[in-house]
């Protein structure tokens, strides 16, 4: 191995464990397990897509605030899969899928009491609901590591997530 190949190999091992990636999971994913992953990949862009419009929309502090951690910690877990989409080689989706645009759309037409009740009960429960259970899928049914190791670590974020949804939406349903 020439003093070249040794520092790439060196380097590229160093970038996985600097990203928090092991080594041994470099590699092409299965093709279920690419679509697991762009599936997470579209549910992190639906939630930053939805909570930006609520964070513009709302007229209620306590929905603008949910819409705003939506955006922040959703934005963080579309970098984590991101981080894994380059290491494996997976091409992710660079926007929302048909359903969350109809969905945005509809948003978009909605204002006052009747946008905040729709988008928690969508945005807030119905779709951290379809997460959690498409995060215990990649867990149980993931063939990679890596991948299975970010389910573990978004799924107390979703679950977290789709509680704060449920308090909000007994709230929002009343007005």
């Amino acid at each position: 191995m020439t003093n070249t190949s040794r520092f790439v190999a060196t380097a590229a091992v160093s970038a996985l464990m600097f990203l928090g990636l092991p080594s041994h999971g470099a590699g092409k994913l299965a093709s279920a397990d690419e679509s697991l992953l762009k599936d997470i990949a579209q549910a992190n862009i639906a939630e930053v897509e939805s909570g930006k419009l609520a964070v513009d929309k709302s007229g209620n502090a306590e929905v603008k605030k949910f819409a705003q951690m939506m955006v922040e910690d959703h934005s963080k877990g579309l970098a984590d899969v991101k981080t894994l989409a380059s290491a494996k080689g997976v091409d992710l989706p660079d926007g929302p899928d048909a359903k969350h645009k109809a969905v945005m759309v509809e948003f978009k037409t909605l204002s006052g009491g009747l946008f905040d009740s729709r988008y928690v009960k969508q945005a807030g429960v119905g779709d951290h609901e379809a997460t959690e259970k498409l995060l215990k899928k990649t867990q149980a049914d993931a063939k990679d590591s890596d991948l299975k190791a970010l389910a573990t670590k978004m799924l107390p974020v979703v679950q977290s997530h789709l509680q704060h949804a449920k308090d909000l939406a007994s709230k929002t349903a009343s007005k």
